[in-house]
């Protein structure tokens, strides 16, 4: 069966012929699905309630609830999965009805068991696409680039934990500072993992009120909340069979915090309003720039959350320890970011400065200051005025001159640094924080708890 993924893919048999539904069971279990059976309607239902399936296989005539009331219950309950109707020979008429009300398709008893699997090919490859539909859609799948740069020592090691870890299928901590990548290296060992077919499935933690984080996250019922018009579906579930990837998990509440470990305990969770348990296969890698550990020391993070989600940490080195890797990232983003017609180049000077640069912002700040230079340089090559950095790191010049001690070392700390890149920021856009939070590559969120731990206020020249 070209193009479909067998494992982790979960398909449910509803037919009253007993006979039927094992034979067809045991064959569909050789080709490597997941499979369960139920006789009736009622138990299709109540089945579909309480597990994740891709598929349904479904009979029309049962003793006590009909297929086509299992149908309406999908179609508003769990759209995702893709329904075929096994309908008799004289129920032509009643099987289009079934498509009209949202079954895929439909294969008339007897049917050849070929002819079943080339439908069933087919309704898996019609979920995948509206999946990927959606995830674009709600643009949560991101762009990335296919491979991560660099060849410093310590992005090897990095890289090496991560193809180990990607063999398990154990949850996964990602620590480091803003900036350095953690989203890419999620994908990373999502790609080389045995889900890699499967959805990638990201939210970021601090962009979204509570509320809205635990509606995308579980998915929410008909009528649960003023907006809730109609049944929604949660990341959990689209991601099921692949991976979800929490990003800034350490700005996640305390009241959510619970409801995530009891997901990661049993892969059980509720919708917003449902009363309910589903369940769905997922692996769950989780990033941070906070230290969680203090975090939980400070009662701002749970033990039992950390402990169950740090099966295994990855910490990526911020780009000041990897210095070879900054030239290579460097003409990485030239060539992704220059115009095709009048590419750029850096002078030598330029790259020294960059070299020497302390890089808080890391990758990301690396990133803007390339694009930002390839809009400014009037010439083909791009020189250090060019890459508006701090007066201080232009011209070869690489210390604060109030700054400055006897012996002509720097003494800025990175806290300091950090203070005034993002008052100047914020100062150059007159303090729109949406703005500066953007060109920082950080969160509102984060840019607001900066403002506060660093008391910066509105600056007038």
């Amino acid at each position: 069966m070209s193009g479909v993924t067998n494992k982790n893919t979960n398909l449910l048999i509803c037919d009253d012929d007993e006979t039927l539904c094992y034979l067809l069971k045991e064959q569909l279990l050789e080709e490597g699905f997941t499979v369960d059976t139920v006789y009736d309607g009622k138990f299709a239902i109540d089945a579909i309630k309480k597990n994740t399936y891709d598929v349904l296989l479904l009979d029309l005539n049962m003793k006590e609830v009909q297929g086509e009331e299992v149908i309406k219950f999908v179609t508003e309950y769990k759209p995702s999965i893709q329904i075929i109707v096994l309908s008799a020979q004289g129920e032509m008429r009643k099987a289009i009805e079934c498509i009209k009300a949202g079954a895929y398709d439909f294969i008339t008893k007897p049917y050849e068991y070929e002819d079943l699997l080339l439908t069933l090919n087919r309704a898996l490859e019609h979920k995948d696409l509206i999946v990927k539909t959606e995830l674009l859609t709600k643009e949560i799948h991101k762009k990335s680039s296919d491979a991560i740069v660099g060849e410093s020592d310590e992005l090897k090691r990095v890289l090496s934990l991560a193809n180990k870890a990607a063999m398990s299928d154990s949850n996964i901590l990602i620590e480091g500072e803003t900036g350095t990548g953690k989203e890419l290296l999620a994908e990373y060992v999502h790609k080389h993992s045995a889900r890699s077919e499967k959805p990638f499935v990201i939210i970021n933690c601090a962009s979204l009120p509570d509320q809205l984080i635990e509606s995308e996250l579980f998915g929410h019922e008909k009528g649960a909340f003023t907006d809730a018009k109609s049944t929604k579906q949660g990341l959990v579930e689209i991601a099921h069979g692949g991976t979800l990837f929490l990003d800034e998990i350490g700005e996640l509440s305390l009241t959510l915090q619970p409801k995530l470990l009891r997901f990661l305990e049993n892969g059980e969770y509720r919708r917003i309003g449902g009363v309910i348990s589903l369940k769905s296969n997922v692996r769950v890698i989780g990033a941070t720039n906070k230290n969680l550990l203090e975090e939980a020391e400070m009662k701002n993070f749970r033990k039992d959350l950390l402990f169950r989600l740090n099966v295994i940490t990855l910490v990526i080195p911020p780009l000041r320890e990897r210095k070879e890797d900054i030239m290579l990232l460097a003409k990485y983003f030239l060539k992704d970011k220059s115009p095709v017609r009048s590419p750029k180049n850096l002078s030598p000077e330029a790259e020294e400065v960059l070299v020497n640069y302390s890089f808080t912002g890391n990758i990301r700040e690396l990133e803007h200051i390339i694009e930002r230079a390839i809009i400014f340089a009037d010439s083909d090559f791009i020189h250090p005025d060019d890459l508006n950095l701090p007066q201080s790191y232009q011209n070869g010049s690489h210390n604060l001159s109030s700054n400055i001690s006897d012996d002509n070392e720097e003494i800025l700390s990175m806290e300091d640094l950090e203070k005034w890149h993002i008052q100047k920021v914020l100062n150059k856009n007159h303090w729109d924080r949406t703005r500066t939070a953007n060109q920082l590559g950080i969160s509102p969120k984060t840019l607001y708890t900066k403002i506060k731990k660093y008391e910066l206020k509105p600056i007038k020249y």
